[in-house]
């Protein structure tokens, strides 16, 4: 179908909200709607999902996308629905999944069948049902699009053998145009995706890997505890992700920073439905800070604004981490990823291989092998990460990893590269990294033995060194290009024709030195603070330099925006757009519409408030809009006392806010009474009917309302007599004074 440019970027703006596209996604869309199959490979806040939601919004019939996680499937649905305004928004997008209903699923079919359903949402389970698949037959379809799509492959990190039938199901449904679309994929993933859905002739999209504004950091792992909650502490109010590989040290870590005191929650596969929906909400909704989790969560979480990634536990894959990771920093803000490493954390996962199939400890195995060379490597991370996904990196420094911000010793390695090719072009057969290492150092093991490699003139010849600096002088060797990793036989290395040219005429290789995870070396608080320094400088470039009060006082009106809606707040607006609203003081729906990321939809469904919001505060607080945007002024009151008030709107507990400010129970008291004593009305019946018994409430307050002569506290303690607590009285006073007396 024909469809001009001029209507493309106009959904784009009124839709979306955005100007412009990001890197392929025109040429992506465009040949999608030309009738072709593609294949997308864009990482994490590449922009994935607009490739596919803008042709279904433009396309004739309905698109389906074939997703694996039902969180996922319900975020981009309410998003969606956020984007639209008008009768159309609740039925423009529907998921179809098993945790609908009867009479859900009657809705879902009934605005399928009369058209009014532009994108559905499948799981693929659900997308094998007879009764499903009849019904999809009933349906124009417009094309399908396979989210996630690294699930198809077993050397994917999310493998999921339902993925596999996707093709004989779109048969069974009727063949259209397919889009495959994934954030991580090696080459070896790339080919099993193509050839498991019959696409070899897609058209294939490939943007970069790289995400210059996260921050890359190995730490090892020795007083991890204290180390992590001293990070978190650093960062008061950030959003971040605790990722540990079980179950039992996600509710250890959560209850560890909850003592310490940091708002977090955990999550995991072992938690009830309902427990896991409220924890991430909670985090979704701003309630708390940090989510501890294994990786049964985050996939389906769209959530912009996470400010940093820990990995307590070391990831099984490199695609594991990357995807991980890549949940930092998705609105191309500050994002910081940090490891802690430990070779005893490698054996723990080598010994849980022990018992599955061969093949599969094969292939665990070799994944493994590629996080060790991560962890343990001294040159650029986001070189060998982009390398690992067959991308070149062409800086030398990065400026924004901890190999290249504190960069260790450099020796020239062209005899050790030398050795590695000369040992490879000796042998008949192809062999992976770690053999090739262990004939280099003179380990005589099994397979050694069994190729009676222990028999040739370079075994040993390496002995000097570590197999683990031989495993990474290979990985050089792969990142110049002078070695290959074969894609059909993974992990077989063979020398290429730059590695030939080298041996003919070898020249100056910078290598790094090896490096040893001992888990030992402390660092002195002084070399942490300045390796501190220097990261936050590497990562700057994102964040507004508008009026920090008002930004405050608009992410506020949207968490209560959001709760009311209940929706995530980011679905409202994302940071990005209240970053520019501090900034430009749009005072008109007109105006908050250049906003970025505020389309015609947004604007007219969510604006209102917004722009009343800010041209209060803009005419309070004489500020002119100029274009230079100066501000005058800003309102008086204390952090303190602007906290306290907020923090009761939201029903955080007078505990919570006590340890979020460091006071004691007292201190807030006598805060809370002097925002009262001027005016100030605050609700606190959540805490009161949570704290207190019903009948002390209501006599207290008939003491206040009937006897008393004054508000005076010391007055009513010497009343009411030693039956009542003086917290309680001060409690219900206050309830007095707002209610009543103010």
């Amino acid at each position: 179908m024909s469809i001009d440019s001029a209507t493309i970027h106009r959904t784009l703006k009124e839709f979306f909200g955005y100007d412009n596209f990001k890197g392929d996604q025109e040429d992506v869309i465009r040949h999608l709607i030309d009738g072709g199959d593609a294949f997308v490979l864009m990482p994490t806040g590449g922009g994935k999902s607009l490739c596919y939601q803008l042709p279904a919004l433009l396309m004739d019939g309905t698109a389906i996308v074939i997703s694996p996680l039902i969180a996922l499937m319900k975020n981009q649905v309410d998003l969606l629905r956020g984007f639209e305004s008008g009768e159309r928004a609740g039925s423009i997008a529907h998921f179809l999944n098993s945790s609908l209903s009867k009479a859900q699923i009657e809705e879902v079919r009934a605005d399928l069948l009369s058209g009014k359903t532009k994108i559905l949402y499948v799981a693929p389970e659900s997308l094998t049902k007879e009764e499903n698949v009849a019904l999809l037959r009933e349906v124009k379809i417009s094309f399908y699009a396979v989210d996630e799509a690294h699930c198809i492959s077993e050397w994917g990190h999310d493998f999921r053998p339902e993925y596999r039938r996707i093709r004989a199901l779109v048969d069974e449904i009727g063949r259209l145009p397919i889009i495959a679309l994934t954030a991580t994929a090696t080459p070896k993933v790339q080919s099993d995706i193509l050839k498991n859905l019959g696409i070899q002739g897609a058209a294939v999209f490939k943007s970069s890997f790289n995400r210059p504004n996260l921050y890359y950091e190995v730490r090892d792992k020795q007083d991890v505890e204290k180390d992590m909650i001293k990070y978190i502490k650093q960062n008061p109010g950030k959003s971040g992700i605790v990722y540990c590989l079980s179950r039992k040290k996600v509710e250890e870590i959560a209850q560890l920073l909850c003592i310490n005191g940091i708002k977090a929650r955990p999550y995991h596969a072992g938690l009830d439905a309902k427990t896991r929906a409220e924890n991430q909400d909670a985090f979704l909704t701003e309630e708390i800070n940090v989510i501890v989790a294994t990786i049964a969560f985050g996939m389906g979480i769209d959530k912009p604004d996470v400010r940093f990634v820990i990995h307590y536990d070391i990831p099984k894959s490199i695609e594991s981490y990357y995807q991980e990771t890549g949940r930092a920093g998705r609105d191309g803000m500050e994002g910081r990823c940090i490891d802690y490493y430990s070779y005893k954390d490698i054996q723990k996962l080598e010994k849980f291989m022990q018992g599955k199939p061969v093949a599969e400890q094969e292939i665990s195995r070799q994944l493994l092998a590629e996080v060790v060379a991560y962890a343990e490597s001294n040159q650029c991370r986001r070189k060998l990460l982009l390398n690992y996904f067959g991308e070149d990196y062409p800086q030398d420094n990065c400026g924004s990893c901890d190999n290249c911000v504190n960069p260790k010793p450099l020796f020239d390695g062209r005899e050790q590269m030398k050795l590695v090719i000369e040992l490879i072009e000796s042998l008949p057969e192809h062999f992976k990294i770690e053999h090739l290492a262990n004939i280099l150092v003179g380990n005589s093991n099994a397979m050694v033995k069994s190729y009676k490699h222990d028999d040739l003139p370079f075994f040993g010849k390496g002995g000097d060194h570590s197999e683990k600096f031989w495993c990474t002088v290979i990985h050089q060797g792969l990142i110049l290009h002078l070695l290959e990793k074969e894609i059909e036989s993974y992990g077989l290395i063979a020398v290429t024709d730059k590695g030939r040219e080298f041996l003919a005429a070898p020249y100056e290789l910078k290598m790094v030195e090896d490096r040893v995870f001992t888990g030992g070396g402390d660092v002195s608080d002084d070399e942490e603070d300045e390796e501190e320094k220097a990261a936050n400088a590497a990562m700057r470039g994102g964040g507004g330099a508008g009026d920090p009060v008002l930004l405050a006082m608009l992410k506020d009106l949207r968490r209560d925006v959001a709760r009311k809606l209940k929706l995530q707040p980011w679905i409202i607006f994302g940071d990005p757009a209240l970053d520019d609203m501090s900034i430009l003081y749009p005072i008109t729906i007109e105006e908050l519409k250049g906003c970025q990321g505020v389309g015609e939809g947004k604007a007219r469904k969510f604006g209102a408030e917004f722009v009343d919001l800010i041209r209060k505060y803009v005419e309070e607080n004489e500020i002119t809009r100029p274009d230079d945007f100066i501000v005058k002024s800003a309102p008086s009151k204390s952090a303190n006392k602007i906290f306290i008030i907020q923090s009761i709107d939201k029903c955080m507990s007078l505990e919570d806010i006590a340890e979020a400010r460091g006071l004691e129970m007292d201190e807030l008291m006598t805060e809370i009474e002097a925002i009262v004593s001027t005016g100030t009305s605050l609700n606190l019946d959540y805490y009161i009917e949570e704290t207190l018994d019903d009948d002390i409430v209501d006599e207290i307050y008939e003491y206040f309302r009937d006897e008393a002569a004054s508000d005076s506290v010391a007055d009513a303690v010497a009343a009411l007599g030693p039956d009542y607590d003086e917290m309680e009285i001060r409690l219900v006073r206050i309830k007095f004074l707002c209610e009543i007396a103010s």
